[in-house]
């Protein structure tokens, strides 16, 4: 499967903020985020659009070094719709523009071209849209290029140089060649094949044998290992060695996310 172009990514984020802004039309700015347990709605709607305005101003300014994290923002929640569509669009307006000079600005992996932050931004804003689905109860999807690309981000940081710098935990995810194997459900989709080698996590895509392998729609198999889906959900398939599993869930957390409660 190839990487979703610039247009793929753009189309995608809109279409993603137009669903998160539509999940949290009318709900209460209080609710509790159980995949989030330190947010409230409100929370998780202005660390959004925040985010989205933060890499707006970074793509526009063409910026080599890190922006301050952006100030606290109070929003009404009448008025979260149109401010996460008008957050979206402007970073897909900056990121298009920035893309047809070739722009490059800063990023955790040193400079990249724009259109970088527009796929961390889409594959966050999909995480954070199913955190406010399963809060209040309302349908998640995720079109399976998406999915399979966000999966690609996180196996990507993971495995980057920076990575241990970024997340301490990360160093716990070295190894002696433990493989752990993703399968995608839908048909014709490359899967993924994860090993832990003692320089740290690479990966490749395909099909392989594996110490434990995870079946499940690419959208599913996302919301596992971003901690949204258990891996006892009914939705999932778990073969073989299912600590080696857990301990790679337990270990690949950004602080602030927590594992899914099995239900």
């Amino acid at each position: 499967m190839r990487a979703p172009d610039v247009r793929r990514l753009a189309t995608g984020l809109l279409e993603r903020s137009d669903r998160l802004a539509a999940t949290v039309a009318g709900a209460h700015p209080g609710t509790w985020i159980p995949t989030c347990p330190e947010w409230s709605l409100r929370e998780l709607v202005e660390h959004v659009g925040q985010a989205h305005r933060w890499a707006a101003d970074l793509i526009e300014r063409r910026a080599a070094e890190p922006l301050p994290p952006p100030g606290v923002t109070s929003v009404a929640s009448g008025e979260w719709p149109a401010w996460l569509r008008a957050g979206a669009g402007r970073l897909v307006s900056a990121a298009t523009a920035a893309n047809e000079t070739g722009a490059a600005v800063w990023t955790f992996h040193g400079p990249r071209p724009a259109a970088f932050w527009l796929r961390r931004m889409l594959h966050d804003t999909s995480v954070h849209h199913a955190d406010a689905a399963i809060a209040l109860g309302r349908p998640f999807e995720l079109a399976p290029d998406l999915a399979a690309d966000a999966i690609c981000e996180g196996l990507d940081m993971i495995g980057s140089p920076p990575a241990e710098t970024l997340n301490p935990g990360f160093a716990a995810l070295r190894g002696t060649g433990e493989t752990l194997a993703l399968r995608p459900a839908e048909d014709g989709a490359e899967g993924w094949l994860i090993t832990r080698t003692p320089a740290g996590v690479v990966w490749r895509r395909g099909r392989g044998a594996a110490n434990v392998v995870v079946s499940a729609t690419a959208a599913d198999l996302l919301l596992v290992l971003m901690r949204r889906l258990p891996p006892d959900d009914l939705r999932v398939d778990v073969i073989g060695e299912r600590p080696l599993l857990d301990h790679w869930l337990d270990h690949t957390a950004f602080e602030g996310a927590k594992p899914a409660p099995a239900s």
